[in-house]
């Protein structure tokens, strides 16, 4: 069995807990077939060989659902799970011990030749559905939530989710989990920390509101400071 294969079905036995045997995976894992057929087709592209290569490809998607340039350089120990409507560009590069998930995309924002489409470092895991357009680059360890979008690189170790994708979490020195689900959600907790300011904010302006006198106070009189001074005036210490 070449070694390539040999790697991926060890990395699906390492990846995903539902696999049970070698022949299970040969059979039923599309992201094993396709990264086995796309290594085939990218040979072939290399040597000039492009038809054949792209009716490999093509033939390839059919089958399995997820569509794989031939000019796309993939690394060692990549991981497609479940793998429908995966899509990897022709300039695309991605390093070893990837993961991608369904409905990942890494393609282009335009018509430009060149190099267009994204470069996935090592050890990065992208989540369903989420779509990395672009010349630009994952560092190493990036971990993309599922749906985000991402247009602009991002440096090692960093967490990204949401439309456009923000950074949510910045390089602390570990390896990323494959708990992409449990991700910062950078939205709540803005709207927390500007409900934590306007209850301040109310505080303050409830204060100033009993200072001037105002009548509005006696609906919230135990808060009210001068109240409070007033009391203890009509009633001191023995």
């Amino acid at each position: 069995m070449p070694t390539h294969l040999s790697e991926d079905i060890a990395t699906v036995f390492a990846r995903d807990p539902a696999a049970r045997s070698r022949a299970e995976v040969l059979l039923c894992y599309p992201g094993v077939k396709a990264l086995y057929w796309h290594r085939i087709a990218h040979r072939l592209y290399l040597h000039r060989h492009t038809l054949l290569a792209r009716w490999i490809s093509a033939r390839t998607r059919r089958k399995t659902g997820i569509e794989i340039h031939p000019g796309a350089q993939i690394g060692r120990r990549v991981f497609i799970d479940h793998g429908a409507g995966v899509v990897i560009g022709e300039t695309a590069e991605v390093g070893d011990d990837v993961t991608l998930y369904q409905g990942v995309t890494l393609g282009g924002t335009g018509k430009d030749h060149g190099k267009r489409h994204p470069t996935v470092e090592s050890g990065v895991i992208i989540g369903a559905g989420a779509k990395v357009l672009g010349p630009i680059t994952l560092g190493r360890n990036v971990k993309v939530g599922a749906g985000a979008i991402v247009l602009k690189s991002v440096p090692e170790g960093c967490t990204v989710v949401g439309n456009p994708g923000r950074i949510v979490r910045r390089k602390d020195g570990s390896r990323p989990t494959l708990d992409h689900a449990n991700l910062p959600d950078p939205m709540l907790e803005r709207m927390q920390a500007l409900y934590h300011r306007l209850t301040d904010l109310e505080k303050v302006l409830r204060d100033c509101a009993c200072r001037l006198g105002c009548d509005q106070c006696a609906e919230d009189s135990a808060h009210c400071p001068l109240k409070k001074q007033d009391h203890s005036n009509e009633n001191p210490a023995s």
